[in-house]
């Protein structure tokens, strides 16, 4: 299944980044457009257990995320249950000199009619991620 990464400078400092993309509290009302649905099931310390749904794309995604930070560095997203169980994403915040550099590893793993009609589209997974980064980009630098 696809893994693939992005990485982007963004014209803002480390930690108003980090804010933006690790605050999932907020991906509902910030980016409906990609996430028309998003609840909090548990918050322990730095990990939380959030239902998500998530445009890709044409695609819906209904998932389970474990959403683990360490901030100001590090927010990551093990999918537990749902459409793509099994998925990892990381996303890394380094200080640079024009802002932050943002480094976004991307390991997908597509279940059931997902995964198969992948096998026909000409959908591009990456180019509809880093719309979803470009739409995060856009919040922090406004």
């Amino acid at each position: 299944m696809p893994k693939f990464s992005i990485d982007k400078i963004v014209n803002a400092h480390r930690n108003s980044v980090f804010e933006i993309f690790s605050n999932f509290e907020n991906y509902q009302k910030s980016l409906p457009q990609y996430f028309p649905s998003v609840r909090v099931r548990s918050i322990r310390n730095e990990t939380a257990v959030v239902e998500e749904h998530m445009m890709l794309g044409d695609k819906e995604l209904v998932i389970m995320a474990k959403h683990v930070t360490q901030s100001p560095l590090l927010h990551e997203i093990f999918v537990i249950g749902g459409d793509a169980k099994g998925s990892h994403i990381k996303e890394q915040f380094l200080d640079h000199s024009e802002g932050t550099k943002i480094l976004v590893d991307v390991d997908l793993k597509l279940k059931g009619k997902m995964k198969i009609s992948e096998l026909f589209t000409k959908n591009n997974l990456q180019e509809n991620y880093s719309k979803i980064i470009d739409g995060f980009v856009k919040i922090v630098e406004n």
